[in-house]
């Protein structure tokens, strides 16, 4: 049995869901102690550490490592959760020509290296009075959302792509129909449908790659390289690639 286990988790699936699918075609581990060492948003894949029986007690060590991640940012749209399994709460069509785009986003990344100061999303699972930050955002109540201190040691643009309309919304509604639970899927795929099933429109999105410190959340830099822009962002897609020595393993 081995103490630490790889998995390549894929979209849609929560780390918790990953580790049972391990675990049901795993037999030997039916009944030992398991947990998971770093989260990934239900909208993120790539290297999932789980950690089997005496293992677990280690887990700390294992959540400071440092990690690498493949993303795509989205430009013309923001969500209440930085992603697209969220409700769209800013649009902005001017992207569509991308002119100059380019350029600013390489002139804005100088503010997402370094030690900085970083807001938890509203939606996720740090926990304040007892309860996830999520409980509150999906229950309407207001909070404060506390912040940490993070560390990007490296973050560059890739490369830039345009995407129609109707090849974004299938794109979209085809993802978030992987996920399981309750995330109001059926509620945000409405939202998107009636934002882009009637366009013929051209929109952005941009790859990166970033290796960061514990703790630092890729959708957030997401959300807020679009506002230093001024235009609305989210992440379009998230793969973990790097957790500290472990790479993904397709």
């Amino acid at each position: 049995m081995k103490k630490i286990i790889i998995l390549n988790k894929k979209e849609g699936e929560t780390p918790l869901q990953a580790l049972e699918i391990f675990r049901k075609k795993n037999k030997a581990y039916a009944d030992i102690s398991m947990t998971y060492a770093g989260r990934l948003d239900p909208m993120a894949s790539g290297v999932l550490l789980i950690l089997a029986g005496e293992e677990t007690k280690q887990k700390d060590q294992y959540l400071a490592l440092d990690k690498e991640y493949e993303f795509e940012v989205l430009f013309g749209f923001a969500t209440d959760t930085y992603d697209i399994l969220g409700k769209v709460t800013n649009r902005q069509d001017l992207v569509v020509a991308g002119v100059g785009l380019g350029e600013k986003i390489k002139e804005n990344l100088k503010y997402f290296e370094g030690k900085f100061i970083q807001h938890y999303p509203a939606y996720s699972s740090k926990t304040v009075k007892g309860k996830a930050l999520f409980v509150y955002a999906r229950a309407g109540e207001a909070v404060e959302v506390p912040t940490r201190e993070v560390n990007v040691k490296k973050i560059n643009l890739l490369k830039i792509r345009k995407i129609n309309s109707k090849i974004l919304l299938q794109n979209i509604q085809k993802r978030i129909t992987k996920v399981e639970g309750d995330f109001r899927q059926s509620e945000i795929c409405g939202i998107w449908h009636k934002n882009l099933n009637h366009e013929e429109k051209q929109y952005v999105v941009a790859g990166f790659k970033i290796k960061c410190g514990s703790g630092t959340y890729v959708r957030s830099i997401a959300n807020s390289l679009g506002i230093k822009i001024g235009v609305p962002a989210l992440a379009f897609s998230i793969k973990r690639t790097k957790l500290g020595k472990w790479r993904l393993v397709e």
